[in-house]
């Protein structure tokens, strides 16, 4: 992947890891040259077999992304144009986040209001900063509502009444807070958040993408109870029998799992002897 390629990040890929750096302006904000180049991102990523995780992160210190820029949304049409695709553009960028094989984390460290939140929250994974993080969704107080998944995704994801909170009231919310409500996984210290976010991308990254993958569809599959539970057991019984897992389960056994001395240890730090198997 050549970082040449994009005007508003950069990309350095590590063990696995695509670290995407954005730096656009003063702002980062979300326009029309960021939404191509996250299009384009999204694209190769999602078929670079050197790449199995993103990080997606700012080179602005205040801003991760500040939000949409309000002169490219005043261009809009007043109703979505006859297309063929199911999704119009701008969802069809974020969507791809979620419908990936390759995991998608933000780690935020600036304010991340509007489209700079939808972002995130398209993501697989979000991180924040404490004393540095700030959400939210403030398209109501211009007169507008969220146009890039935030009424969709925001509910789906800490419950209605507290998306109806962020929505209508159009206030921020810090990292602590997003973190009670759901919309972070975890509030970080500042100092903490980079060293967090990076061992995490790599220990994911030196797992099988095909049960990365695997793991990923299964929990993102929407359907009755029966149906997700039918539709992990297919996708269970599928893993077992790759020769990745075939592989590594053969070297756990080899290492000790199942014995009391091995059960006993901290499992986050078993997985880098098996990274070769």
């Amino acid at each position: 992947m050549n970082d040449a390629n994009f005007k508003t990040l950069t990309v350095s890929i590590d063990n696995g890891v695509a670290f995407v750096t954005l730096s656009h302006g003063e702002l980062n904000l979300l326009d029309m040259d960021m939404l191509i180049d996250l299009d384009r991102l999204s694209r190769e990523i999602e078929v670079d077999e050197a790449v199995k995780v993103m990080v997606l992160q700012s080179a602005n210190p205040d801003f991760f992304v500040a939000h949409a820029d309000l002169g490219t949304i005043a261009t809009l049409p007043s109703e979505p144009a006859p297309r063929e695709e199911v999704l119009g553009w701008i969802n069809q960028v974020f969507d791809r986040l979620r419908t990936s094989p390759k995991v998608s984390i933000a780690k935020i460290q600036g304010r991340a209001r509007g489209g700079g939140s939808e972002l995130a929250l398209a993501c697989d994974m979000r991180f924040g900063a404490i004393g540095q993080a700030v959400l939210g969704q403030p398209e109501v107080g211009v007169g507008i509502i969220p146009g890039a998944g935030g009424t969709v995704r925001l509910p789906r994801l800490i419950g209605q009444g507290r998306a109806l909170e962020i929505i209508l009231g159009c206030g921020d919310i810090d990292a602590e807070l997003a973190e009670r409500y759901g919309y972070f996984n975890r509030a970080l210290p500042a100092a903490e958040i980079d060293q967090f976010v990076d061992n995490l991308a790599r220990r994911i990254a030196s797992f099988p993408l095909e049960a990365l993958a695997a793991a990923k569809a299964s929990v993102r599959f929407s359907g009755s109870i029966e149906e997700e539970l039918n539709h992990e057991e297919i996708a269970f019984l599928k893993t077992v029998h790759s020769e990745p897992a075939k592989r590594r389960m053969a070297a756990a056994m080899g290492m000790g799992m199942q014995t009391p001395a091995m059960e006993k240890l901290c499992f986050t730090d078993i997985w880098g002897p098996l990274a070769d198997a």
